[in-house]
């Protein structure tokens, strides 16, 4: 009999002087999860294991009225393993579309942008 061989994609990081091996297939930068399409910035407003839940405002304009108004909208993006540690509720992150990881999960995280108050 044969043995199958895998791949594995880990790559060590040094964060906060930390070596961190990411294994995690669903992250953008040490995975082999393309990201495509939508790109959107917001707060983070919820942490879960391995998912977050992101809000931002939009503008939305209704005809009849020939006004516009401020809608929210949630969206739930994963959360790679790389970056559990540094992001937390209230910082500012940046999120990109992917293909579908669950049935809520569209987006993964890219960046963390700004700290958020504590």
């Amino acid at each position: 009999m044969e043995k199958k061989k895998t791949k594995t994609s880990g790559r060590e990081k040094s964060v906060a002087g930390q070596d961190l091996e990411c294994k995690n297939r669903d992250c953008p930068k040490h995975g082999t999860l393309k990201v495509r399409g939508r790109m959107f910035k917001g707060k983070v407003i919820k942490k879960f294991p391995k998912r977050i839940v992101i809000e931002f405002e939009r503008m939305v304009y209704v005809r009849k009225y020939e006004r516009y108004f401020k809608s929210k909208t949630k969206i739930h993006a994963r959360l790679p393993v790389c970056m559990e540690n540094t992001i937390n509720v209230g910082d500012l992150i940046k999120v990109q579309e992917c293909r579908p990881l669950s049935k809520i999960v569209h987006f993964v995280v890219i960046e963390k942008i700004k700290e958020g108050k504590k």
